[in-house]
């Protein structure tokens, strides 16, 4: 059976029209793509592609911070291999402190010179019992604060976004989080307390996400009462010129009726009209490999080396939900914003596996990354790229040590897992035009519990910055190399290149000690005319760079 991919409203009949120009597509080709050039979709916006980083396990201290005096090589404690491969995939924002960390985190206690010790949320959760009470897994040291967040950000290139407490801080402390940040040098006595600390000029924080996850750990709220509070929280806060971003906290995976009922409250009962309100997050984790077995969140997750065929093609599915939700979320928010204001922010994404593979004891929820995680990260920034007019920004959860990470590190190691190939591959996409993409290919079938399924064979995105075009496919079969032709409507092709990342073993990962098992190779593109001809491996993610003539 054959699967089509339409990128754009229902374009059905111009589709069928495009594909039966039988001429120009060579008969023996397994799949077709088809580019129109001259059917742009919006502007990508490059904040799709941020990061998120919490207190949580190694993710801040063992991953980004190190310590002024550590031996590891840092620039102001912060560990410099991690800044420098961000570099290399230019990160556009990065979110902090949390997740449910951010909602017992209270920033005073992260400025200043002598920083009081506190109880890391996640002292609480199961898998923390292996620590036996030790470490700044389970009691914070404050080390790491609003100031070494901000120049970390610096350091890297991206902007900060800011995680504000909403379930045990008051709206108060909020507006004097933003003073500090933001308010004139030499203003405020909070102005002064930054420029003691080295910071005279102002960190001018754009993004802010009122509250983290507030129908669970941010405060276990019901809709309404969340709305309640998010209108006293964003009612009056101190601006200093900054045009401020304000964040929803919105629902976990589909939650049709926590966004229904909080959109409900905030513009039906007494319209809010505050034109900072311009994001609603969404997390979306891939965890239940059970296939309807049962929803309990431990029993549920799989193994992240451990996995069979049925396993594979589940978490892609899982991860493949996210192009629903946008859908589905979209339209609950249309209802009520219908000039579409809001945009929707996925800042917590990725697959999340049971515990058993982290690198070191102290990282809690750390597990391996293996060419699985590559390719569910891969259809979820091709799934943002093909609906750039919903989402505005997106933060892949999270940075290092942890679910779905770009960096592994322990000391003195450091290697990058297939998740950071995936987002250099990507970055061309960052600010281009996203353009109308067609995939027709045969769907991949297999045995689901001894019945029949099937998953779609490929699948992508493209996007445009003057003569260059930027192509992204996942094949996510593992067994079938796809001979593939593409065709680009509306303008010449001068030349194409190709970029893959695959391996032989569905279980290929980087390790400590062979940090290159799983890297991406040159792949061959012929250019026959206005078509393009590539042989896409098995378990794959791939980019072609073509350029317009």
């Amino acid at each position: 059976m054959e699967r089509r991919q339409f990128l754009k409203g229902s374009a059905l009949a111009g589709a069928a029209l495009a594909f039966s120009r039988a001429q120009v597509w060579a008969k023996d080709a397994d799949a077709r793509i088809e580019i129109l050039l001259e059917e742009p979709l919006g502007e990508i916006s490059p904040n799709i592609y941020g990061q998120f980083t919490e207190h949580i396990g190694g993710v801040i201290y063992d991953g980004v911070w190190v310590g002024e005096k550590s031996k590891i090589p840092n620039q102001y404690g912060i560990r410099s291999q991690l800044v420098d491969m961000m570099k290399q995939i230019h990160v556009p924002v990065i979110r902090w402190p949390g997740g449910c960390f951010a909602d017992s985190y209270d920033w005073k206690d992260g400025i200043g010179a002598k920083r009081p010790r506190r109880t890391n949320f996640w002292e609480v959760d199961h898998d923390a019992l292996r620590l036996h009470d030790q470490g700044p897994q389970l009691f914070e040291s404050n080390e790491f604060g609003t100031n070494e967040f901000i120049r970390f950000c610096r350091l890297s290139g991206a902007q900060p976004y800011l995680a504000a407490n909403l379930r045990s801080l008051s709206a108060l402390d909020f507006d004097h989080w933003v003073e500090y940040c933001n308010s004139p040098a030499g203003s405020t006595t909070l102005a002064e307390m930054r420029a003691a600390a080295g910071f005279p000029e102002p960190f001018n924080v754009r993004y802010w996400g009122v509250g983290n996850e507030s129908w669970g750990c941010g405060g276990d709220f019901t809709p309404e009462a969340y709305a309640s509070e998010f209108r006293r929280y964003s009612e009056w806060i101190p601006r200093y010129g900054v045009d401020l971003q304000l964040i929803g906290s919105g629902p976990s995976d589909n939650d049709i009726d926590w966004t229904h009922r909080f959109f409900q409250q905030i513009y039906s009962d007494r319209p809010y009209n505050n034109p900072s309100f311009t994001g609603w997050s969404v997390h979306h984790y891939a965890w239940n490999l059970s296939r309807g077995k049962t929803r309990d969140w431990v029993a549920g997750k799989g193994d992240a080396l451990q996995f069979d065929a049925v396993d594979w093609y589940e978490l892609l599915r899982e991860c493949d939900r996210m192009e629903q939700i946008i859908h589905d979320q979209w339209a609950v928010m249309g209802q009520y914003d219908t000039q579409h204001r809001v945009k929707l922010v996925v800042d917590e994404y990725g697959p999340w596996y049971r515990e058993g593979t982290e690198l070191d004891p102290t990282h809690l929820f750390g597990q391996q990354i293996t060419l699985r995680d590559a390719l569910a990260t891969a259809l979820t920034l091709d799934t943002f790229n093909r609906n750039p007019e919903k989402v505005s920004m997106a933060a892949c959860a999270q940075l290092v040590n942890n679910i779905n990470a770009l960096f592994m590190a322990h000391e003195d190691r450091f290697f990058a897992t297939p998740n950071f190939h995936v987002f250099a591959m990507y970055a061309a996409h960052q600010g281009g035009q996203a353009l109308r993409a067609e995939f027709s290919a045969p769907e991949v079938q297999y045995m689901r519990d001894e019945q029949p399924a099937r998953f779609w064979g490929l699948n992508g995105s493209a996007s445009r910055k003057d003569r260059a075009v930027t192509l992204t496919i996942v094949n996510p079969d593992l067994s079938k190399t796809v001979e593939t032709q593409i065709a680009l409507r509306g303008a010449a092709v001068t030349s194409a290149s190709g970029t893959v990342l695959a391996a032989g073993d569905m279980h290929a990962h980087n390790t400590f000690d062979q940090p290159n098992a799983v890297t991406p190779a040159t792949l061959a593109v012929a250019v026959r005319g206005d078509l393009l001809s590539v042989s896409i491996p098995p378990a794959s993610v791939t980019r072609l760079d073509v350029v317009l003539g």
